[in-house]
């Protein structure tokens, strides 16, 4: 009489087993090249930074968690540090100026407008990201300043290192389309990159990824009244180490 009891618990206790193991994620590694390249960096020092590559899952969907802290894009040495950021929907970015000079960063690109103003040295604006796309940035005083912001969909994503090197973590097993964004690539060379990929609950490893330049054309940009910009302020006299 009791062999029957035991047997009906046994399977029940196994099903409960098989339906409480946590689903491992996996991290997704791989390496960009970047070809047909006129920038020095590329072509004299292989850098091939600064490529975001991102996973969008193809079944269901995804919950972004957005961070309870804004993220960075710091203004050193008239230059935006770092030059491309990937951000997850809903983040805020900070944009300390950390010059002894004034900056005025703004976007009018529709990934999202907006105008900082005009700030001193020390003090910061922060901008929210509400929806996903690529976002130019710029400062309205010097016309040598530039940054992309990446808004993304998902937060399975990464920035390549110099060697073209990325990294992926927490990807849960599934069925993933692979896309990019390049800064030098024409829209038309990023859309042909898009995959299909299927990441397993270890380490799955991509095959390396060519990113041709060819195409790309530097366009000098207006400042945020859709004009040219006004000759730049002399500020060498307290800043002479970034006198341009």
């Amino acid at each position: 009489m009791t062999w029957p009891l035991r047997i009906s618990f046994s399977v029940v206790l196994s099903v409960a087993l098989t339906f409480a193991l946590p689903i491992t994620a996996g991290t997704v590694t791989g390496r960009v090249e970047l070809r047909d390249s006129e920038d020095a960096a590329v072509r004299k020092h292989m850098d091939f930074s600064g490529v975001v590559v991102w996973l969008e899952p193809l079944n269901g969907t995804v919950n972004v968690t957005v961070p309870s802290t804004p993220a960075r894009m710091l203004q050193k040495d008239k230059t935006f540090i770092p030059h491309v950021l990937a951000i997850t929907v809903g983040t805020a970015v900070a944009f300390p100026n950390a010059d002894p000079i004034f900056h005025n960063a703004f976007s009018n690109y529709n990934g999202r407008t907006f105008n900082v103003g005009l700030y001193k040295p020390g003090s910061s604006r922060t901008v929210g990201f509400g929806r996903s796309g690529i976002v130019r940035v710029f400062c309205n005083i010097h016309s040598s300043m530039s940054a992309v912001i990446v808004v993304l969909n998902t937060p399975y994503f990464s920035t390549t290192q110099r060697n073209g090197e990325f990294k992926i973590p927490d990807v849960p097993p599934g069925d993933y389309s692979l896309k990019v964004f390049h800064e030098r690539a024409v829209q038309t060379t990023v859309d042909k990159l898009t995959r299909r990929v299927t990441i397993g609950a270890e380490t799955t490893g991509l095959p390396a990824i060519g990113i041709s330049e060819s195409g790309y054309l530097a366009i000098p940009h207006q400042n945020m009244f859709g004009h040219e910009y006004a000759p730049p302020p002399d500020d060498g006299s307290v800043y002479p180490a970034v006198r341009k």
